[in-house]
Order: structure tokens, then C-alpha cells, then sequence
């Protein structure tokens, strides 16, 4: 059975906050290479032992190294440091699982995807802080043998994998997600993707990875504020310089009209900027990461790609954890889903909230709350909505491990 809660949501109208951390933000980087180090894992142990097995790569961490930036070139000279913290199974029947190795491949692979030509191996340093100590759970009592926790990162054969059998939660926590979008969300993520699309930056290969976006909007007036990294290989001087922040802004403004045609639009860029100094954002390879700043796994953007202040949001470090009873990343997608199915149904803005009991059926959580704009929606079809849903989760797995999802 689940217990379910219905309570009507109303939209505030009130000041809208959204921002998008994108694809070179040292956060956004970190998020992704916890999922690209996740999902190579599972493959590897699910094609080797046929199962995905205990790990989890969600505190992974990047330390910014140096460079050296000119007008018209730029190189690093001293190595982006690369933390792998978590716990990970390192054997399988008394067999040692190659995790370093496939570590190491997939951080080369990460960089080299996300900064072609400009991240080498040199470029790189990686920090193994990984552990295979077991959950709280885990005695040396008589009898602890016959249980799982004693063999959870060391499984002697796939009977020591319980979520075989049946699927639980590994923690109490909570997942939650909304829909739809509004159109200040919708505005900030095409403006981050636009930028960093392939076409663009094949128009304008300056163009940096590292770009954040902050959106705002009072009543009739949106406010956009960007920071947007250049290259200085591309760059011979100021005037560049200043000539490809006027080209970015009119890009911008052309695309927020779109969205907000008879709202004012405002858009500010690189706000630090000191042209008398000569302090721009002018980097090597596109991001800050080559220059001191620090990345985290869960810091970044939620599941849906922002940060709306809004809305409801789980702070969960989604990416990089077990993609098949991991509660922080499958609930919040579950409810997303949840949201979207709704949504779908009743035309109306639509919350959902998911809370776990560890240990407990993971696809019949402990409680299932839901917040509707519209409420002409019985009941008995918003949980034929979430039974179907949950009973879907073991095909979310099957989306992660297949790159069919996106998370950041």
C-alpha cells in the first residue's frame, strides 16, 4: 500500500530566480564524471559478473590546477587534480576487480570528450580516496557470515547481491521534482545549451565551456547575467575581446525577446571583467577548472539541468551513485516522471515528493506526496500514475546505464 497525500498548489506570482551551471563548470564537470565513472563500473561488473555491484562514485571531487593565459594563447602548467572518493567493490569471488583501470580510462576519456585537443594526460592528476569498508550493518558476530553486509564491496558469488533478489532502499531520504518548466527556466536552459552547442562553437570556437547563467524575473522585467569564458588561443586583443561579448549579448537578448517579447530585457556579461587591468575572463581551455577553482558532485544543477529557488529541489548528490537501489538519484527521477505523467493529465503545475525507510521496498516508498495547481483529479488515478511509475524503476537503471538520461 502507499500512503498518499493530495494538497492544492498554488503558483505564486512572485519573483522568479533560476540559474544553470553549464557543461565546463567545474561543478557540472564533477557531477558528470561521477556518472561516466558510475555507469563504466556498472557495465564493466554487469558484463563481467552479471551484476552491477556495490559502489558509489558521488563524492567525486575536482581541484583546479594553473595555466597561463595570454592574448592569443594559453596552456596549463600545473594539473587539474582529480579526487575519486567513494567506496567501490574491488573483488568478485575472490578475484580483484580492475576498478583503477577503469577509473583511469574514464577520466582520460571524460577530459579529452569535454576539452578536445586541450586536456592531456600530463594535464591530469588522479587522487584515489576510494573505500570498500562496508555500511553500518556489518559485525564480526557469530553468524554476520550468512548475511550481506559482511560481503557488500567483497561478494563471494551473486548471492551476496541482495537487490538480486529484491529491491530495497539504501537510505531515508527524500526525491522530489516539479513540471513543467516555466519559461525563465526554459529561457536559461536554451540559452546555456545554445552557447555550448556544437554549431556554435564551430562558429565560434572562442567560445568557453565554463558559461554560467543567472535569470530573474520581477514582474515585467527579466534580467539576464552571464558569465562567458573566451579562449585565448582565438583572442588577439581587447577589442576581440569586447567585440565577442557584443556578439554574445545580442544572441542572448534576441533569444530571451523570444520567450519574453513585451517584457524588458536586461543582459550583463563577465561583470568582473577590468579592461584597464587586463583581468578578463580569458582562459586556456574554456573553464575555470584550469585555474584554481573547485568542483563538487551535487553543487551544481538538479536533475531537470537548474538551480530554480523556487521550486522544491532535493539536495542530493545525484550523479555518480548506484543506479539500481540508490535512493538520492532514482526517486528524484521517479518523481519526475511522476510530475510529468500528471502534468500530462491535468494541465496543471504539479509537485511530487518521494520519502524512503532504509532497508524498506524500494518501489513502494513510505510516503508519496503530491501538489496540484488543478485539483479535479481523483485520487485513485494519481496513484495508478505513481504504482506504474515506481514499478518503473528498475528500467531507469536500464536508461542510466544506456546514456538515455541526463541528469545535470
Amino acid at each position: 500500500m502507499i500512503k498518499l497525500t493530495v494538497s492544492k498548489r498554488d503558483i505564486l506570482k512572485e519573483p522568479e530566480f533560476v540559474e544553470r551551471k553549464g557543461l565546463g563548470h567545474p561543478d557540472t564537470l564533477s557531477d558528470l564524471l561521477a556518472e561516466a565513472l558510475s555507469r563504466n563500473y556498472s557495465l564493466y561488473t554487469l558484463k563481467n559478473y552479471g551484476a552491477v555491484l556495490h559502489h558509489n562514485f558521488d563524492k567525486t571531487g575536482l581541484l583546479g590546477g594553473k595555466s597561463s593565459v595570454v592574448f592569443g594563447g594559453g596552456r596549463l602548467i600545473s594539473p587539474i587534480r582529480v579526487l575519486i572518493n567513494g567506496r567501490v567493490s574491488t573483488s568478485f569471488s575472490n578475484k580483484k576487480i580492475p576498478h583503477k583501470e577503469i577509473v583511469d580510462n574514464t577520466v582520460l576519456d571524460f577530459f579529452q570528450k569535454m576539452f578536445p585537443k586541450m586536456v592531456e594526460g600530463k594535464d591530469l592528476k588522479i587522487i584515489y580516496n576510494l573505500s570498500n569498508a562496508s555500511s553500518p550493518g556489518r559485525t564480526e558476530e557469530k553468524g554476520s557470515e550468512n548475511g550481506f553486509r559482511k560481503y557488500w564491496f567483497e561478494p563471494r558469488s551473486l548471492a551476496d547481491i541482495p537487490e538480486l533478489k529484491k529491491l530495497v532502499a539504501n537510505d531515508t531520504s527524500l526525491g522530489c521534482a516539479y513540471a513543467p518548466l516555466g519559461k525563465l527556466e526554459n529561457l536559461v536552459l536554451k540559452i546555456e545549451r545554445r552557447l555550448n552547442s556544437t554549431s556554435y562553437k564551430k562558429e565560434n570556437p572562442w567560445c568557453g565551456s565554463d558559461i554560467k547563467v543567472m535569470g530573474n524575473r520581477i514582474q515585467d522585467e527579466v534580467s539576464i547575467t552571464l558569465c562567458v569564458p573566451q579562449i585565448a588561443r582565438f583572442i588577439e586583443n581587447k577589442n576581440d575581446y569586447k567585440m565577442n561579448l557584443r556578439k554574445i549579448e545580442s544572441f542572448v537578448v534576441k533569444i530571451a525577446k523570444g520567450f519574453f517579447p513585451t517584457s524588458n530585457v536586461s543582459v550583463s556579461l563577465n561583470t568582473r571583467d577590468r579592461f584597464d587591468t587586463h583581468e578578463l575572463y580569458l582562459t586556456a581551455i574554456g573553464s575555470s577548472i584550469e585555474s584554481g577553482d573547485e568542483g563538487l558532485v551535487g553543487r551544481g544543477n538538479r536533475i531537470n539541468g537548474l538551480i530554480s529557488n523556487n521550486r522544491p529541489m532535493s539536495m542530493e548528490g545525484v550523479c555518480g551513485k548506484n543506479p539500481v537501489y540508490h535512493v538520492g538519484k532514482l526517486y528524484n527521477l521517479c518523481a519526475l516522471n511522476i510530475a510529468q505523467k500528471i502534468y500530462q493529465s491535468t494541465g496543471g503545475y504539479t509537485e511530487v515528493f518521494l520519502v524512503s525507510q532504509s532497508g524498506q521496498n524500494l518501489l513502494r516508498p513510505w510516503k508519496a506526496v503530491v501538489k496540484l495547481e488543478n485539483s479535479n483529479f481523483s485520487e485513485k488515478e494519481l496513484k495508478a500514475i505513481i504504482v506504474s511509475e515506481l514499478d518503473f524503476i528498475p528500467n531507469i537503471t536500464k536508461k542510466l546505464l544506456s546514456e538515455k538520461l541526463s541528469l545535470c
